[in-house]
């Protein structure tokens, strides 16, 4: 056998190899990349169902395991938010079971669906209604297109005429009132290449540049006239109402409702807190003005739609100026790795990790800044260190409210719960492997393949 002699420089050249070698695969870990979650999508998918539960109607999954009395048919927190999640995990590995788990939901919503009364979309039948369309589209099986047709009857039954418009009650928000419905009439009316779904979507439109609030710059809109607080972020204010007008634009050329967007928008941009090159708008008025959140419900991650769509509208950099300002206000607040009032011990959609997560990778596909994705990858290695395993699978135990840090909850849900960070992971995982996602929310400008200009 030949012997090999190394000379010094070689074993320093082989060392200097192995030493970087160990630092690429360290800053790897760092950073969050690697090639594949599919392991943890699959134990998000095994918790879940052992935390269903059977009922005089079928299967279902409470939003707290164990506590049958948080059951519950809302997007927000309910079955909706799970089945869309196993929608999900079908369409990105193919696999019949993830699809069977998304059909027994379904199939609840369908049993539970005369009980629900409300109409919007993340607490009422708007959100039921997208969830059975998506089921719909995946199966190809008629019983949810009916479902979703007994939803869109509903919604035209409960609907109050109005001088100008139709509403459905006088909450004007993304979350359970006018403007989340709305989305989902837009929606259904792309879906289904419908005129009098669109028709209808303008009528919402209506309604609400009619109540509008005159402020000193632009127009803001209260959540409804009971509430003393206005909220000028996405889920209940201000953001939300003028993101469902701009969007109303787009498929009606009606220039009221682009002015009422623009309105929304420019009072945004007058309250906004712009110094050091951010944009952070307040949580509420009054007695709320010093108290900023970071993520979808009040933060730059939903506010940002607005201005996204915008964005789409008017081929207008301003509006991505303001987009990035917002991103520049989260990367510059110190998270993940310090808590700040708002942004707390939440790993979810709503209000935490996930969502903001949600938002660096889609400003990534945008802009293709690489900070963007970097920091979508931390706060998913975040995440992940978060997560709680047993043989059962993992999942969260964080804090829903910021006001009540002490209750801790593990749930099973869209926006507070495993199903929503499992959506995250499994949206991540299609953008590694060149993949377009199936589920993407209403109220979400991005992820739909023409992110880039």
């Amino acid at each position: 056998m030949r012997e090999h002699k190394w000379s010094g420089n070689r074993k320093i050249s082989l060392l200097f190899m192995l030493g970087l070698g160990v630092y690429l695969a360290f800053y790897a870990v760092k950073c969050g990349e690697r090639e594949t979650y599919a392991g943890e999508i699959e134990q998000v998918a095994r918790w879940i169902r052992a935390s269903s539960v059977q009922t005089k109607v079928g299967t279902t999954w409470p939003a707290v395991p164990g506590d049958t009395k948080t059951i519950n048919n809302t997007l927000y927190s309910g079955t909706p938010g799970v089945v869309l999640f196993f929608l999900e995990a079908f369409h990105a590995t193919g696999d019949q079971d993830f699809l069977e788990d998304a059909r027994i939901g379904a199939n609840y919503l369908l049993s539970a669906l005369d009980k629900e009364k409300g109409a919007g979309l993340y607490v009422g039948v708007s959100g039921i209604g997208y969830c059975l369309e998506e089921t719909y589209k995946a199966t190809k099986e008629w019983q949810y297109r009916q479902g979703v047709v007994r939803c869109l009857d509903n919604l035209k039954e409960w609907a109050e005429e109005k001088e100008k418009g139709i509403q459905w009650g006088e909450t004007t928000d993304i979350i359970s009132g006018n403007a989340g419905t709305g989305l989902f009439l837009l929606y259904l009316a792309e879906e289904w290449k419908d005129e009098s779904v669109l028709a209808m979507a303008k009528q919402v439109g209506d309604r609400l540049v009619e109540v509008g609030i005159p402020a000193e710059e632009g127009t803001k809109w209260a959540m409804n006239p009971q509430n003393p607080r206005l909220m000028p972020n996405f889920s209940h204010g201000t953001a939300g109402i003028a993101y469902f007008l701009a969007s109303l634009y787009q498929k009606t050329n009606e220039q009221k409702h682009l002015d009422g967007a623009l309105a929304g928008a420019q009072y945004l941009k007058s309250v906004a807190k712009t110094e050091d090159d951010v944009c952070l708008i307040f949580h509420h008025e009054p007695e709320g003005e010093e108290l900023f959140y970071l993520g979808w419900c009040h933060g730059p991650v939903g506010t940002a739609r607005l201005f996204y769509r915008l964005y789409q509208i008017t081929e207008e950099q301003e509006w991505m100026h303001w987009i990035e300002k917002g991103a520049h206000g989260i990367l510059k607040s110190g998270i993940p790795d310090q808590e700040v009032p708002g942004f707390w011990n939440n790993v979810g959609v709503c209000c935490g990790s996930a969502g903001v997560a949600e938002f660096f990778l889609s400003l990534y596909q945008v802009t293709e800044k690489q900070e963007y994705l970097e920091f979508a990858r931390e706060l998913t290695t975040q995440i992940l260190n978060k997560a709680s395993h047993d043989a059962s699978g993992m999942w969260w135990v964080h804090a829903e409210h910021r006001s009540r840090p002490d209750f801790l909850q593990s749930q099973t849900n869209l926006m507070q719960g495993a199903a929503g960070v499992g959506i995250w992971l499994l949206h991540l995982e299609e953008f590694i492997s060149g993949k377009q996602p199936q589920i993407v929310l209403p109220d979400n400008p991005f992820l739909r393949g023409d992110e880039k200009k």
